[in-house]
């Protein structure tokens, strides 16, 4: 389902999404080996949040990112924001968040009004990353902080084949298994192969305007966490 474009892309991934909300958490856990939690710490702690500064989670998914936002820093005001309903809903069943229905190339918010805005496995799903990019820019606030978590293209080396294997093998058949929706977990790994390196993603996050853009590789060099400065 990689070759699909446009809003037809957009429509699939929302309803694969759907899907597969009421395991999302679950499979996160088993395809990362639970590094993804260790993952998302790093991204709110790249965030710098201070007392009472205002952050959006955006592609929150089930509010993981938001929910560890509001455990290193209480006070933050913090908004989880998805186009996928029924992702909000099932993570809504976790304990209450200030949640919000969001397209992000298209973000219902007003100019500079967050300090930061994260995001954990949203960018490779958008049909427009540049545009994406573009309006997270638009909601920061002077001096805001974006941080990416997300897939990245990883470099051919001797684990080339084993990375391969958990990828297309691995996880489409545990993700069948737990979800009844293997061809989800088909997609999802092909998009990884599909985006962009980590230094691509960085190159588009500088044409955007942000500046101060580096990255930091995880898992065999197949998960990146990019962050930027407005």
């Amino acid at each position: 389902m990689t070759q699909l474009t446009g809003q037809e892309r957009a429509l699939y991934v929302q309803s694969m999404f759907t899907k597969i909300a009421h395991r999302y958490d679950l499979m996160n856990r088993l395809m990362t080996g639970g590094q993804d939690i260790r993952w998302r710490r790093d991204v709110i702690r790249r965030a710098r949040l201070t007392p009472n500064a205002s952050l959006l989670d955006l592609g929150t998914g089930t509010g993981d990112l938001a929910r560890e936002a509001l455990t290193q820093e209480p006070r933050a005001k913090v908004t989880a924001a998805d186009f996928t309903i029924e992702m909000m809903r099932v993570g809504n069943k976790n304990g209450n968040l200030e949640w919000s229905a969001a397209d992000a190339l298209n973000l219902p918010f007003k100019d500079k009004i967050f300090d930061a805005v994260v995001s954990g496995f949203l960018m490779r799903n958008v049909i427009d990353i540049q545009q994406a990019l573009k309006e997270q820019y638009r909601a920061l606030k002077p001096g805001g902080r974006i941080v990416i978590l997300d897939t990245t293209r990883p470099k051919k080396n001797i684990l080339s084949p084993f990375i391969w294997i958990h990828m297309h093998v691995i996880i489409p058949t545990v993700g069948g298994l737990l979800s009844g929706e293997r061809d989800a977990y088909n997609y999802l790994p092909d998009t990884t192969e599909g985006f962009l390196t980590a230094e691509q993603l960085a190159a588009r996050m500088t044409a955007a305007g942000f500046k101060n853009v580096d990255f930091k590789r995880f898992m065999f060099g197949t998960i990146a966490i990019h962050w930027g400065e407005k």
